[in-house]
This record gives structure tokens, sequence and C-alpha cells, in this order.
């Protein structure tokens, strides 16, 4: 990919994009010159800064995993059965091996089908974890790449895509999201855009150029935003809305401009690659939207009220807090967080570098001063939707676009609009960053500030890495239990209900057996009874319920069973049921 306007671009920079085929051994150079090629060293950068600012996650990637064991078990389960029913059995994708009986049980939430060809590589658990684990590290080098590559398209140079790319890759606030992968996979946000604004001679700087326009590049940029949506509506709804609103205003001066000319402002490649895109992000969506509908019409009570959206909405003080798992701020921070009614959705601090980075951006730039006023409405616009329902009582605001725009009532956390506000805040920095090398570039050679450019420039990328480190606990997750391999399916696995089923989910990557346990933002109705059909389990009425449904096994922990209904299971008589038990290593199988 390229940039916007290289006239703009100081000298230097020039020549090391395109270095001269007069340099000595050039003929030697030529075949590996691409190892020094600026999207190359971006590509590298981002991975190196990704294993490095989420560490420890690759040091142990078969028996941690990072944040906790509620969410992240559950998305590697996700990936391992994208893999799984695209592999074996693509018409079964929807009905995954989890909830039994139910029926479209792998849209109970955002699925990240999109990594299905990453989830077809490898099988089992331990393969699952380090799946789960190599993804979380390779969605924070995409973020780097995307964010790099928008800002470099619209008119930053280098040293501005760098700060742009880490500050938006490893805001603080993501850290407070490392259970969720669904909603860390942002990468393909800024990448689409970056694409959609190359491939039509756009950027901050130069303005529209017709000769740029590149309808490949447009139609790369329509293919990337599908499959951004197919990672999840959670952060892919506001992609949505905003590229049709984007298609509307471009359509409205796509027709002016043909009036007033008597001409359209451009070519039919571009228009037929717009379209041909339009219609394939227009089809992902629809298709994903269906399936999510049909179970609202299977499950009624999954359907979100408004209620949620208040809950979740932060205080303004959120927007300048660090969540926990921040090295630099983290306990700094300790005292604000406790004004936050929970910090996992509120503490969004974007970061204080990016903050002051961006506000001098807006006076002094690269880019044209029009276009700064709109970044900065911008940022005000997604701060104010931010707020939810604590910006007077969300009416105008949040609360209106949920009622009034389809699916948007599903996204209970409207401080999730933070990936768009940091992402308008790492453009304003950019802009600045630039603005700055270009300044110092400009002095002579055997000027102090020209030879100090480098140190000048490496601190606010300095600062923004640094505000990217994170102390993210990477528990151990407990393997399955041979029971699991052994025990003929369907399976119950006792005890059922709350955080304990999403490990059950991901044992269940050994070969995926049907399990009547799963946890999701609701609850079916089969599931709430049978777990409370089978409180008393082993006993008659248990028993026949287990086996109406088709339930052939049940698998027990009971070192896990204290405090629930189980407690004690093992004590409990199997006689006269019609049923067999057996131990293996400390669980109990139930044969019905």
């Amino acid at each position: 990919m390229t940039t916007g306007s290289t006239d703009a671009r100081p000298t230097a920079e020039i020549a090391d994009l395109d270095p001269s085929p007069t340099a000595p051994n050039h003929g030697r150079w030529h075949r590996w010159r691409w190892l020094r090629h600026e999207w190359t060293l971006a590509v590298l950068g981002g991975l190196a800064l990704a294993v490095a600012l989420t560490w420890p996650t690759l040091r142990h990637p078969a028996s941690t995993i990072p944040g906790d064991l509620g969410d992240p078990t559950l998305q590697a389960w996700q990936l391992a059965w994208a893999g799984h029913a695209v592999r074996s059995d693509p018409s079964g994708l929807w009905d995954s091996n989890t909830f039994y009986p139910e029926k479209y049980t792998f849209a109970y939430s955002d699925t990240l089908l999109g990594y299905a060809p990453m989830s077809m590589l490898g099988s089992g658990f331990d393969a699952a974890v380090v799946r789960y684990n190599v993804m979380y590290v390779l969605l924070h080098a995409l973020a780097f790449v995307g964010a790099y590559a928008l800002v470099r398209q619209l008119g930053a140079g280098r040293w501005g895509g760098a700060v742009a790319g880490v500050a938006w890759a490893f805001a603080p606030w993501r850290l407070a999201h490392a259970g969720h992968l669904n909603i860390l996979s942002s990468g393909g946000i800024a990448l689409c855009l970056a694409m959609l604004a190359r491939g039509h001679g756009w950027s901050l700087r130069s303005g529209y150029r017709p000769e740029r326009r590149r309808p490949g590049w447009a139609l790369a940029g329509w293919l990337v935003a599908a499959w951004q949506v197919s990672l999840g509506f959670g952060i892919g709804l506001p992609l949505v809305y905003g590229l049709l609103a984007a298609v509307l205003v471009a359509a409205g001066g796509y027709g002016w401009s043909w009036w007033r000319r008597e001409r359209p402002p451009f070519g039919g490649r571009l228009l037929i690659a717009d379209l041909a895109g339009g219609v394939v992000f227009g089809a992902v969506t629809l298709l994903l939207g269906l399936v999510y509908l049909r179970v609202v019409d299977l499950n009624p009570q999954a359907e979100r009220t408004l209620d949620w959206t208040v809950m979740f909405s932060p205080p303004l003080i959120g927007f300048v807090t660090a969540p926990a798992d921040s090295w630099l701020w983290g306990e700094s921070h300790a005292a604000a967080r406790e004004h936050l009614s929970w910090p996992p959705e509120m503490a969004l601090l974007p970061g204080m570098t990016l903050l002051g980075l961006a506000g001098a951006g807006l006076f002094v730039s690269v880019y044209r001063v029009r276009y700064r006023v709109a970044l900065g409405l911008g940022v005000l616009g997604t701060v104010l939707l931010g707020l939810g329902a604590t910006l007077g009582d969300g009416d105008p605001g949040y609360l209106t676009l949920s009622r009034h725009l389809p699916g948007w009532d599903a996204l209970r956390t409207p401080g999730r609009m933070m990936h768009w506000t940091s992402l308008l805040l790492a453009v304003l920095a950019a802009g600045l960053v630039t603005a700055l090398a270009q300044e110092l570039h400009r002095a002579p050679t055997r000027n102090r500030a020209r030879r100090l450019t480098p140190l000048v420039l490496l601190v606010p990328l300095a600062l923004v890495t640094l505000e990217g480190v994170n102390r993210t606990p990477h528990p151990v997750v407990p393997r399955p239990p041979a029971a699991m391999r052994t025990a003929p399916e369907p399976i119950l696995v006792l005890p059922a209900g709350g955080v304990g089923d999403l490990v059950y989910m991901l044992w269940t990557a050994d070969g995926f057996p049907r399990v009547t346990n799963g946890l999701a933002g609701f609850e079916p109705v089969t599931q709430a009874r049978t777990r409370t059909e089978v409180a008393s389990f082993p006993d008659p009425s248990s028993v026949a319920y287990l086996r109406g449904i088709g339930v052939r096994s049940v698998v027990a922990l009971p070192g896990q069973a204290t405090g629930t209904p189980w407690e004690g299971i093992a004590d409990r008589p199997v006689d006269g049921l019609g049923i067999t038990r057996e131990e293996l290593d400390g669980v109990l199988v139930y044969h019905l």
C-alpha cells in the first residue's frame, strides 16, 4: 500500500521508500530489498511490539491464558468449534456441541467466525489454548498495522504512523478487555478505512486526488470490512452504520457532482469496485444478522432491555481512568476506579500521552484545518455517545440509537465507542508528530536539532509504548479430565451453571462431544429447567428427565461441587436407579 501525496514528504523519507537503483551491489540487494520496505518493517515491528506488550502470553501458550478463566475459555472454544465445523460439517456450524439440545447455539454470542481459517490449524484442547494465545498476540499486531496504514494514507509520516499504531493498538483502556477477544479484534476497522481511503484517492493532507484512485484497494477495503463484521457485531455494528452513513454522503456528493459537471466524479471501474464490495459487505452483514435474529426468535429472553445500557454507561471520569491491568496507571488510578460501578467497562483511558498529543494536534498538524476541526468534532461526538445514559438521560444520544437503529440495542456497553474515540485521537496525534518531524528535518544538516531528530521523535513513541505495558494475569487453564473423552455423549457435567460451564465448553475441544452445559448472555429455557431437574442427581426423577432429553452420561467433579446442590454427590447412592457409576482419577462418570 502507498500513502497520500509523496510531494509533501521530506526528501529523505522519499528516498527511504524508493532506494536508488544505482546503489552498489544493486543486483544482489534487489532480491532482498523487500526486507527493508516500509510495510515489511511495519508488519515486523507490529509483531515484535505485540509479543512484547502482551507478554507473558507466549511464555506458556499451551497452559495459560490472558485475563481470567471466564470469557477467554469461551472464546478459545469458539475458535476451535469454528475450525472443526468448517472442516467437518459446514452446514452444522450454527448448531454447536454445547447447550444441548438447543439450536443455533454458536450464535449465542459474538462468534469470531472470521478467524475460521486460523481455527482449522490443529485440533484438540492443547491446540485450542495455543491458538487462542497466538490470536491474542496477532490481533494486537493487526491493530498496530491497521492504524499505521490508516494515518499513513491520511498523510502522516512514519513517525506519526508508529505513534498512532502503538497508541491505538495498546491503549490503556484495552487492558480492561484482556478477556474479550471479540472486543480487542478491531484491526480490521482501521485497515479497511485505510484501504477505502487509498482506493478513492483521499487523504486529510491533500484531499481528493482523482489521479490516485485505485479500484482494487477500494474493493479490498470492503472485503476487509466484511471480514471485520464476521468477527462479531459487538464492535462491528458501529462500523456497519458508519460505512452506511459514508456511502449515503458519498452517493449524494457523487450525484451532485455529476449534475453540476455533467459527468461522474470518478470512472466506472471504481464505481463497480464499490458496488461489488458493498454487495459482499452487505450480504455478510445481512446473513449474520439473520442468524442472530433467529436466536432471538427461539429465545425471546435473549433480547436485552435498555436497562443494561443504563447500568453499563460510564461517568465522565471514566474517560481519564485506567484499568487495574495498566502497569503505569493501574495503582495510581485505584481511587478513581472506586467511583465506577463496573470498572471493566468504564475505565476508558485512551492514554494520557495520546490525549496531550491529540489536543496539540488540533492546532499544529500537517492536516488541513477543516479536517482537524472534523476530527475534533468526531472525538467529541464519540465521547458523548460513549457516555450512554449518563449524558442527560441518554436521549438524544446512545439510547436514541438503541431505540431506532436495528441491532443497536444489543450493544449494551456504550464505553466501547472508545474504539472510535481513540482512533480519531491517534489520527490527530499522528498529524502533530509528522509536523514536528518535518520542522526538525528542515533544520540545516549541521544543526543540533536536526541531529537529535530521532531522539526527539522517540519521546512520544516511548511514552505511548510505556502506557501500553500490561500487568494482566495469566491463569493456568484446567486440563480436561479423561472422563470427558470416554463418557458417551450427550453429556451433562456437574456442577452445572456459572463460569465453570465456560471451562467445560473448552474441554469439549477434544472431539467436541455434545454437552448440555454452556454459558451466554442469556439462559435458554431448557438449560434452566435442566439445572432445576438435576439438582438432586442422582435420583429417580433426575435420571428420568435426563433420559427423556437424550443425555447418556453425567460427569461429576466432586472437588468443584462445594457450595452447590451437588456437594457430597459422591456419597449419594445409585442403587435401584438403573444406572452405573465409575471413578476415573477422582471424577465420577454416571452411565444412564
